[in-house]
This record gives C-alpha cells, sequence and structure tokens, in this order.
C-alpha cells in the first residue's frame, strides 16, 4: 500500500507573527506519486528537513496546501513511517521491542506485532540479531533496525531524513540496495532527504532540487534509468552533471547567507 502527496503553494515562516520571522520555504509545488521514490536535495538550510516535518504533521504550514490521499495533514500518523538520520533506537529494548514499539503501542494483539516483527527482521536481513541489544550492533544494523520499526505499522509512506549520512562508504552503499529491495517488495512511496548527488541519482525515480532560504523547487530532474544503476554509465554521468548544476548557484548562495549570519 502506498499513498499520494501533493504539496500546492506551501510556505513556512518561523516567528511568524512575532515580528520578523525566517521565512524556510517559499511556495513550494511538488507532488509525489503512489509507490514512488523522490529525493529532495539542496544546499544546507534550505529547508529539505523542513518540508519533511510537514509531511510527517510535526510542523503545520504557514499558508498553503499539503495533501495526503487528498486529505489535509493535521499530524504526525500511522500512515507515515518517519527514520531519523541517528537511529533513535530505545537503548533499553532489544532488537525484537524496538521493532514492535509501533504495534504494541497502537494496540495491537501480541501474536500479530511478533509475526509482524519476525516478518520485518527477515525483510532486512536481521532475524538473528532480534535479541541484540542495539549497543551490540553496528551503525548499518542500528540504521536496518530503523528502517524496519518504521515499517512496522505498515505506514502507506516512509520519510527518510539523511539516513545514511553518518556512515561510512561501504555501509551506505550497501544500505542503498538494501533500500530500493525493501522499497520494491512494499511497494511504499518514499520521500528521501540527502546531500549526496551519487545517492540522489542511484536510489531516485524523480530528484527535486531546492534553492538556497527561501526553499523553493528550483528543478526536477527525472534520472530515467534502469535499476539496477551502473554509476559509471555515460547516463548516470550526464544525470550526475545536471544535479551538480542546478545546485551550484544555490549552494554558493547558501554558502553567503552563511557568512552574514556569522
Amino acid at each position: 500500500m502506498s499513498m499520494e502527496l501533493v504539496a500546492r503553494d506551501v510556505w513556512l515562516e518561523y516567528g511568524a507573527g512575532r515580528g520578523s520571522g525566517t521565512v524556510a520555504l517559499e511556495a513550494i509545488d511538488l507532488t509525489v506519486r503512489e509507490g514512488e521514490f523522490v529525493t529532495i536535495v539542496g544546499p544546507s538550510g534550505c529547508g529539505k528537513s523542513s518540508f519533511l516535518n510537514l509531511v510527517a504533521g510535526f510542523l503545520a504550514p504557514t499558508r498553503g496546501t499539503l495533501l495526503l490521499d487528498g486529505m489535509p495533514i493535521r499530524g504526525p500518523g500511522a500512515d507515515r513511517g518517519f527514520v531519523f538520520q541517528e537511529h533513535a533506537l530505545f537503548p533499553w529494548m532489544t532488537v525484537e521491542r524496538n521493532v514492535g514499539y509501533g504495534p504494541r503501542t497502537n494496540g495491537q494483539p501480541r501474536a500479530e506485532v511478533e509475526k509482524r516483527t519476525a516478518e520485518l527482521l527477515e525483510l532486512v536481513g536481521l532475524t538473528r540479531f532480534a535479541k541484540a541489544w542495539p549497543k551490540q550492533l553496528s551503525g548499518g544494523m542500528k540504521q536496518r533496525v530503523a528502517i524496519a520499526r518504521a515499517l512496522a505499522n505498515r505506514p502507506k509512506m516512509l520519510l527518510m531524513d539523511e539516513p545514511f549520512a553518518a556512515l561510512d562508504a561501504q555501509t551506505r552503499r550497501f544500505l542503498q540496495d538494501e533500500l530500493l529491495r525493501i522499497w520494491s517488495r512494499t511497494g511504499t512511496t518514499v520521500l528521501f532527504i540527502t546531500h549526496s548527488i551519487d545517492e540522489a541519482v542511484l536510489l531516485s525515480d524523480r530528484i527535486a532540487v531546492m534553492t538556497a532560504r527561501p526553499g523553493r523547487i528550483k528543478e526536477i530532474v527525472e534520472p530515467g534509468l534502469p535499476r539496477p544503476r551502473d554509476e559509471n554509465s555515460t547516463a548516470f554521468v550526464e544525470t550526475r552533471r545536471r544535479v551538480a548544476a542546478a545546485l551550484h548557484n544555490e549552494v554558493a548562495q547558501s554558502l553567503s547567507q552563511q557568512e552574514a549570519t556569522s
């Protein structure tokens, strides 16, 4: 199961109504189609994570329309799973208890929780670590647990905020492949945030390039490449070049903004 996201003229201003606010997002128009893998890239401080928090329901837009399957977002919900940059696992719970936390909290029967937990641990390749504690896992394994936990309530959309940024290159590449495998099996709509152009091209059906603050959608790039993708192919390199070109001036402007406020 999956869902469609529609954002129309979405603005977010921090401190609005309290004097001079800060406009984080300006006139965002974006549609994420059902079952699609869409990645947002942009310079630091452009509002990528803020937009993800709007979709998650952690924040409300200052104005504009933000719809999931035609219904306005009123707050967080089990129809959206969130994976943070840091795994955010409960250190006092075993792997299986972490994964089953959502269904347990929602009052699902114990047998159903155990069945769902076992299915997800198999999906992410961690069945034999069910009884392990988070401190016994590597960084990559912790993020796989975090993905399993986000999927536990059978969300229609998976929101991922730079989930692999803190990992070494080899682990990151492995988890990128794992995420694509999980996405293909579940059919869940994915909205993914990254600073890595290569990661965006490798994973995405479409890439939304954002401007420097206030963040707007500058360009939508569609790689249109078959999977699995060859990072050394001419088409991959050309798509990477196109995304980099769209980002170049925005990164420079973002750095100037940071210098002006430091």
